[in-house]
């Protein structure tokens, strides 16, 4: 699958975030309400599936790959997998409207990291599309944002703030690659959901979510976004990446039959203008050098 590394960062990152939309709608399609169960079944097959790509893609240098990614791979998978676990408990102790508006904050987030970490200036038409960006999420999710609680908001936060962080160490070492960094994750957060976990015996709609979770949703998405935000700027990653806010409430209306309010088109067409708009900046979606 080495082809992937020949596809331009910013189809990448609207690849990553379409299949990463997937996940609220799926975690709330569990007939288990134990957010541990949820976290070892989408782990479990998210190590398969990141394992497979990493054996796929680079047979016998796999070992090699791994290990050539060092302290930053190590450091990457260890940061992202908490974003993982907080994604699951987020979501079974707050509402979805607070998980999706809480996590796009992360466009806020990488401009900030990409300016002190990286050097990355925000120009004038890269701070239009962002307060656009944030104008349409809230017009999106309107009043529901203020339901939920109090420790799945905070929850929730630490999956934008691991994410910019992930993509700080990505951008940092962009001679390096970093897809380990995602198969250490798959690892940590299996750890921590073995400990854990109360049983070991479920449904077997429970496996098929875990499967769709696992490697559809996550490798898919994780390996995507990893491989794009090499060469793409961090501003712009965020903003790419609200391509997952803008799916998941069709995914809801698709196959829950829950139909949005016109709110959550308004919005999205909001956020689509933002990412047009930041296409005309003089610094490009696809940024090729490292």
């Amino acid at each position: 699958m080495l082809f992937l590394y020949k596809v331009p960062g910013y189809f990448l990152l609207l690849f990553g975030g379409f299949c990463l939309s997937w996940g609220g709608f799926i975690v709330r399609s569990f007939e288990t309400t134990n957010a541990w169960d949820i976290l070892f079944l989408r782990t479990f097959f998210f190590f398969l599936g990141v394992s497979s790509f990493l054996l796929i893609t680079y047979k016998n240098k796999t070992i090699d790959i791994i290990k050539a990614a060092g302290f930053p791979g190590l450091a990457g998978g260890f940061v992202m997998s908490f974003s993982f676990i907080a994604f699951v408990f987020a979501m079974m102790n707050t509402s979805v409207a607070n998980v999706v508006f809480i996590i796009s904050t992360q466009t806020m987030f990488l401009a900030i990291f990409g300016f002190f970490f990286l050097g990355e200036k925000v120009s004038f038409i890269g701070f239009v599309s962002i307060t656009m960006a944030m104008t349409g999420i809230t017009i999106m999710i309107g009043d529901s944002i203020f339901t939920g609680t109090l420790f799945g908001n905070m929850v929730a936060l630490t999956i934008p703030i691991s994410f910019s962080i992930l993509v700080v160490l990505v951008r940092k070492n962009a001679n390096l690659d970093l897809v380990p960094a995602v198969w250490y994750a798959s690892i940590f957060s299996g750890i921590y959901s073995i400990i854990m976990v109360d049983t070991f015996s479920f449904s077997s709609h429970d496996i098929l979510m875990g499967f769709l979770l696992g490697v559809p949703q996550l490798t898919f998405g994780f390996i995507c976004i990893t491989i794009g935000s090499r060469t793409t700027r961090a501003i712009t990653v965020g903003l790419l990446m609200l391509t997952e806010t803008i799916f998941a409430p069709i995914w809801v209306w698709l196959f829950i039959d829950e139909i949005p309010p016109l709110s959550v088109f308004i919005g999205g067409l909001v956020i689509i203008s933002a990412i047009i708009i930041k296409s005309f900046d003089k610094n490009k979606l696809l940024q090729t050098k490292f």
